[in-house]
């Protein structure tokens, strides 16, 4: 379990892609949109979903759709979009849904299970770097969340460079 976690209660910002839930750190959460009220001005690809303004500030949009559920991802009247706080500065993170605010402890975070990993999916700590963004299995109740490390997930680089024609 990521240091993070170990000593104390921490909240996270719960949302569904492809029927899962998954969390991320609340504290990295600087606002919440419906997808339909973002100003975007341009739009291209799956995973970038292009550059939008929010408050005045021009941000890149990702489309975490895209890259955890399975088919395409029209945008629906539920689709929402978490503005979040990385190093490199504000970002939009597309989901299909956010359903609120969880607080887990530390005896309510586990590792990713073992399964999950063998598959190239869902991989935990210590799993290999391509996942390390995943924090781990966070347990309330009979609810289970994929709790993701936004930080780490939006430094991922692509696997190989892409060539431009």
């Amino acid at each position: 379990m990521p240091n993070h976690l170990a000593a104390r209660p921490q909240q996270f910002l719960g949302f569904t892609l492809g029927g899962l839930d998954y969390g991320l750190d609340y504290a990295a959460v600087q606002e919440l949109r419906p997808y339909h009220m973002l100003e975007r001005f341009s739009s291209d690809g799956a995973l970038i979903g292009g550059v939008a303004l929010a408050r005045g500030v021009i941000m890149p949009v990702v489309d975490l759709r895209a890259a955890f559920a399975p088919g395409p991802a029209l945008p629906a009247p539920e689709t929402e979009v978490i503005i979040v706080r990385v190093a490199a500065g504000l970002v939009g993170v597309v989901v299909e849904r956010v359903t609120g605010v969880v607080r887990l402890g530390p005896r309510q975070v586990q590792p990713m299970p073992a399964a999950a990993a063998a598959a190239g999916r869902e991989v935990g700590a210590g799993a290999g770097p391509e996942a390390d963004y995943l924090i781990g299995l966070g347990m309330l109740g009979a609810r289970r969340m994929v709790l993701i490390d936004i930080e780490r997930l939006m430094s991922v680089a692509p696997a190989a460079p892409r060539q431009v024609a």
